[in-house]
């Protein structure tokens, strides 16, 4: 429930079927909040030397690091 108040407080004009609200409003939500975890988990293994990482900002990209 708190998703669904989530999105409409970002999107007040949205309008969906019950497929589409599932679909759409709560799966953004859901990437929404793992993004932060996964972004700590990245640079952790980055910084552990497991993977390495590609350039910087929004276009940054990671990898297996390489011998």
């Amino acid at each position: 429930m708190d998703a669904v108040v989530a999105y409409l407080a970002e999107c007040p004009n949205a309008t969906d079927t019950k497929l589409g609200v599932t679909e759409w409003w709560l799966m953004r939500q859901q990437v929404r909040a793992q993004l932060e975890a996964v972004g700590q988990a990245l640079d952790r293994l980055v910084a552990n030397g497991v993977l390495e990482q590609i350039g910087d900002g929004e276009r940054r990209l990671y990898r297996l690091k390489r011998p």
